[in-house]
């Protein structure tokens, strides 16, 4: 909660399309002398940007990005990103956030952020501005039980996902993946276990998946045998290639590459 002193007393209206006008009782004298929309334009902006307290609006603003390095290994570092929970990284893996652990030994470890790469000693940290200017983009909101739906295109055949950061891959059972025109008995057969025990489960390459505005390519996903899995879950082979901002119950994502 902002104080009286740090209060923004500065209330912005639509004066006309595109156009914002700042109302302060100080700034009334210098409107009178103005001749012009073009220069009141031009006042407003100075005021967004100049006066303390002024709400700058969430999308003109980069996201920031801190990253601690607390724990060196032989190809392995323990990171903690935005002051939240330590996380071990493998040389090669990326967070949701879009920070890749090139590679570590017990001296120092060298990550990359924005393409930028940069080389931290135990203790050491960074702080990065997060770009997503012309970025491809999708929003999601969270339904009443906090989980995270989308719409997808998933070979070009629309379907419902649920965002899980628990799932390796995208999964879903057979009978979806032939609803979707999934060959997955040419992929690779394996194992896995289950709520229901272990399952038989096929790997399979996705040509296109499709969210919002975001289109990846060849995207490895999961078909399990039977119906035990009624939805189909956007796990992190989609996932580790988007960065993931939450606010509340709007999540959104972000390309990487």
């Amino acid at each position: 909660m902002l104080d009286d002193q740090s209060r923004c007393v500065v209330c912005l209206h639509a004066d006309g399309p595109g156009l914002c006008r700042a109302q302060t009782p100080a700034a009334a004298p210098v409107r009178d002398q103005l001749r012009s929309i073009w220069q009141a334009g031009l006042l407003s902006l100075l005021l967004l940007l100049l006066l303390p307290g002024v709400c700058v609006p969430a999308w003109a603003q980069p996201a920031r990005l801190d990253v601690n390095v607390i724990g060196l290994f032989s190809d392995s570092a323990v990171l903690v990103i935005n002051g939240g929970n330590p996380r071990t990284l493998k040389a090669g893996q990326a967070t949701p956030e879009g920070v890749r652990l090139v590679s570590a030994n017990s001296q120092q470890a060298v990550v990359e952020v924005n393409g930028r790469r940069e080389t931290l000693s135990l203790g050491q940290s960074i702080a990065a501005q997060r770009s997503t200017a012309g970025r491809q983009q999708a929003i999601l909101l969270s339904d009443g039980r906090g989980h995270f739906w989308a719409n997808a295109e998933i070979n070009g055949s629309t379907a419902k996902v649920l965002v899980d950061t628990g799932a390796s891959l995208i999964s879903m059972s057979n009978s979806t993946a032939r609803q979707l025109g999934i060959n997955f008995l040419q992929g690779q057969r394996g194992f896995t276990s289950t709520a229901n025990g272990t399952v038989p489960v096929y790997r399979v390459t996705l040509a296109s998946v499709r969210i919002g505005e975001i289109t990846l390519s060849n995207v490895d996903a999961s078909v399990h045998e039977g119906d035990n899995l009624p939805v189909i879950l956007l796990g992190m082979s989609f996932l580790n290639r988007v960065e993931m901002q939450r606010d509340g119950e709007r999540m959104t994502l972000i390309r990487r590459f």
